[in-house]
């Protein structure tokens, strides 16, 4: 063994240690970072939960302390309590349904037939605010737009529901195309169930489309004021087209400034001052 080889060994010797300790301390240092990342993720998730659990919570408390007031006789509190979990979004049907009930009991019948109107849009078949809907609309002899015989029909089940049906459908029929298309034979049932879940899909979709663009769609408005009158222009000296008690029914087709162009019960149209109106769909 000669001088050279002495220095060569001692070398690699001195870079394998090098390596050795830097890989120890990467492993060390990945190990680190991994624990560390966990703990991230656990506070992160800690923190989301627990700022929902209290949020949850204020609004369950912002809740009972509206419809204490109600049971107390403080309707005006209680309208204060509910409107404000209505702007915070907090949206149910029950929410809305208390709120048309405090309104109610202020005799301010647009806003509770408003507010019924909510309710049923989010919880199709709830008893109550059909039943209440009806008593406030006799009260303030409100005016419902005509429906469409689609419009009648199809409102046995909620636009949500007709959503999953498109999709479970589209979902068979999708299936169902792949098996034909790498199947040897075309089985018969598969070719059946195809034409039945186009059919459903299909009908899912015109079901959506109607109920969104009909009486009950997303343009209908509820006149919340009292004293007002559909004109054949935008200007107060126009001539009236026809009077709208609190709680009736309008179908929003256009807007123009601080008036909007409406579709009337009757099968009549008019402009219609814009403050004097909610859509019902927030």
């Amino acid at each position: 063994m000669n001088f050279f080889t002495v220095i060569q060994s001692a070398v690699e010797e001195s870079r394998d240690a090098i390596q050795e300790q830097f890989h120890g301390v990467s492993r060390l240092h990945f190990a680190s970072l991994g624990v560390t990342a966990n703990r991230t993720l656990a506070i992160l998730f800690c923190l989301t939960f627990g700022i929902a659990s209290v949020g949850f919570a204020q609004s369950d408390a912002e809740f009972a302390k509206a419809n204490q007031g109600y049971a107390q006789g403080r309707f005006k509190e209680a309208i204060d309590g509910y409107e404000s979990l209505v702007r915070s979004g907090q949206w149910s049907a029950n929410v809305f349904y208390d709120l048309g009930n405090a309104y109610f009991r202020t005799n301010d019948f647009g806003r509770a037939i408003l507010n019924y109107e909510r309710a049923l849009a989010l919880e199709q078949h709830h008893p109550e605010a059909t039943a209440n809907l009806q008593i406030a609309r006799d009260e303030a002899h409100a005016l419902e737009l005509q429906q469409s015989w689609p419009d009648r029909y199809l409102r046995f089940a909620s636009i949500n529901q007709y959503s999953i049906t498109a999709v479970v459908a589209f979902w068979i029929g999708v299936f169902c195309l792949i098996t034909l298309i790498f199947a040897r034979r075309r089985p018969a049932a598969a070719i059946v169930l195809l034409v039945l879940a186009f059919s459903t899909f299909s009908g899912a979709i015109f079901a959506i489309w109607q109920l969104d663009r009909g009486a009950k769609g997303r343009t209908l408005a509820i006149v919340t004021a009292e004293n007002v009158q559909a004109r054949i222009a935008t200007a107060d000296t126009a001539n009236s087209v026809l009077v709208l008690p609190p709680g009736s029914e309008v179908k929003i087709v256009s807007t123009r400034g601080d008036w909007i162009y409406a579709a009337l019960p009757n099968n009549l149209r008019g402009w219609i001052p814009a403050k004097s109106t909610e859509r019902v769909r927030l």
